[in-house]
């Protein structure tokens, strides 16, 4: 089975191993998770297990939400996503998941939504170095300065970095060590950074780069 869960992000911190070094280590909450669905390559075309995290109030969700999770007697989920699978799923629906199915998992990849800063120009989005700030620039500092060809083609190439929204996209960080995992309180400490700010959900799976 494709190990994976969903959960949020607590924060970062840092633990002390053996030997006295430090590591840093982002926390991240994980569950249980209800299994809502399980998707199969004759009815749906692909292996995948649906996921539900942190309840919502019924009154607070949609009637197809609310069916959608009286099938496995749970309630509605704040935070659903699927799960590919290359095989049939071990799983049931209905079943909860908690953090001890990643036990013994060494790596994992972390997707997540990056925090989102507005409308951003080239230095702060791109780290342009900007134009002169001597003599003969006059208030164009931190302009790109030019951006595209002349007579031919006459116009901007595809992929020129210009100013534009700067972050709040799906971001996934790959290949991440897990230096603990706790089950008493449904955590897993991660070493390294992970997109999103805290509080935000996140999709934990078992890497599958080696």
């Amino acid at each position: 089975m494709q190990v994976g869960l969903l959960g949020r992000k607590v924060g970062m911190t840092q633990i002390y191993q053996e030997d006295g070094t430090s590591v840093p280590v982002t926390v991240l909450e994980c569950g249980p998770c209800t299994v809502l669905q399980v998707r199969t390559e004759e009815r749906d075309g692909y292996h995948a297990v649906q996921l539900g995290f942190d309840d919502k109030k019924r009154k607070n969700a949609t009637q197809a939400a609310r069916g959608h999770a009286k099938k496995v007697n749970a309630e509605p989920k704040r935070y659903i996503r699927e799960v590919r699978q290359q095989k049939p799923a071990e799983v049931a629906e209905g079943q909860t998941l908690t953090v001890e199915v990643f036990d013994g998992i060494k790596r994992v990849d972390v997707t997540g939504t990056s925090k989102g800063r507005g409308y951003a120009g080239v230095i702060k989005r791109h780290g342009f170095r900007g134009l002169r700030a001597t003599h003969g620039v006059k208030r164009m500092h931190r302009h790109p300065g030019s951006s595209g060809p002349s007579a031919d083609p006459s116009r901007t190439q595809k992929g020129i970095r210009k100013p534009g929204q700067f972050g709040n996209v799906r971001s996934t960080v790959r290949n991440l060590e897990v230096v603990k995992i706790d089950p008493a309180n449904n955590l897993i400490l991660i070493r390294g950074a992970v997109p999103g700010p805290n509080g935000g959900y996140l999709t934990v799976r078992q890497t599958n780069k080696v």
